[in-house]
C-alpha cells in the first residue's frame, strides 16, 4: 500500500512543475492518510466554468477517498485509511472507486517521493523512492466530494497504482504472498491529457514509470513530519 509520500516543500516547484501558484501554507512534509494534502484538478463547474482549455486548479483535500454514498463524515473518515490507493486492475469494479472513475473525477497529486517496504531480507525495510533527477512527480489520482445532509462537504482523493511485478526496481517491494504495486507516475507532458481524457481512454495512462528514471534508498521511517533518516543498506540487500 502506498500510504507514505513526501509533499512539495519548495513553493517555486508548484509553478515550475505543475503550472499553478503555490499554496499559502505548504503543510507537513510527510503526507498522511486522513490528513489534508494537495491535488490538481479541474474543479467543480461553479469553480471553473466550461471553457476550451480549463485551468488546472490546486486544492487541499483529504488523502483517503470518501465515496459520495457514505452516510456520515465520521464513517467516511474511518474508511479513508483503506481507500488511499485504487488499484488499476479493480478501479472500474470496486464499489468505493467505480463512480469516481466512470464520472472522470481524475486529479494529479504532486509528491517529491513515495515509500515502500523492501522485503528481500525477509523483513520490511522502509525505502524512499524518487526521480533520479530530483524533480517532483505527478501521481494520477481520483477525487470525490461527499455532501452531508446538513450541507457539509468533504473533498478527498486516492492515488492510482499499477501492478509492478515485472518492474526493474519496484518488483522488490512485494509483500510476501502479494503482488508489487507502484503509484501511476505521469509524464509532465501528459498532465492535461490525463485530466481531460475520455473515460474509455483513461486506462491507457495506467502503466509503470521507467525503472531507470527512479532511484531508491532505505530509511529509518519514524513516520514523523520531518525528513527521513537514511540508514545503511542491510548486507543482504547490497
Amino acid at each position: 500500500m502506498t500510504s507514505r509520500c513526501d509533499s512539495l516543500q519548495t513553493p517555486s516547484l508548484y509553478p515550475e512543475a505543475f503550472g499553478v501558484a503555490p499554496p499559502d501554507v505548504l503543510g507537513d512534509k510527510r503526507m498522511r492518510p486522513r490528513q489534508p494534502a494537495f491535488m490538481l484538478w479541474r474543479g467543480l463547474p461553479a469553480d471553473n466554468p466550461a471553457q476550451p482549455a480549463p485551468a488546472r486548479l490546486l486544492a487541499a483535500a483529504q488523502w483517503g477517498l470518501v465515496p459520495h454514498w457514505v452516510k456520515s463524515e465520521s464513517d467516511g473518515k474511518l474508511r479513508a485509511p483503506k481507500l488511499v490507493e485504487a488499484r488499476s486492475e479493480t478501479v472500474t469494479t470496486s464499489r468505493a472507486f467505480r463512480d469516481a472513475w466512470l464520472q472522470g473525477q481524475r486529479c494529479i497529486v504532486p509528491v517529491m517521493a513515495f515509500y515502500a517496504d523492501d522485503w528481500r531480507s525477509g523483513k520490511a525495510v522502509p525505502t524512499r523512492i524518487w526521480r533520479t533527477d530530483g524533480r517532483p512527480m505527478g501521481v494520477a489520482g481520483l477525487w470525490a466530494r461527499w455532501l452531508g445532509p446538513e450541507g457539509q462537504a468533504l473533498l478527498s482523493f486516492a492515488l492510482l497504482t499499477v501492478n509492478a511485478n515485472g518492474h526493474g526496481l519496484m518488483h522488490r517491494y512485494r509483500p510476501p504472498g502479494n503482488d508489487a504495486h507502484m503509484p501511476v507516475l505521469l509524464n509532465e507532458g501528459a498532465y492535461d491529457a490525463w485530466l481531460d481524457a475520455r473515460v474509455e481512454k483513461a486506462k491507457e495512462f495506467m502503466r509503470p514509470y521507467p525503472a531507470q528514471s527512479l532511484t531508491a534508498n532505505p530509511v529509518q521511517d519514524k513516520g514523523g513530519s520531518g525528513g527521513p533518516h537514511h540508514s545503511r543498506l542491510p548486507p543482504q540487500l547490497r
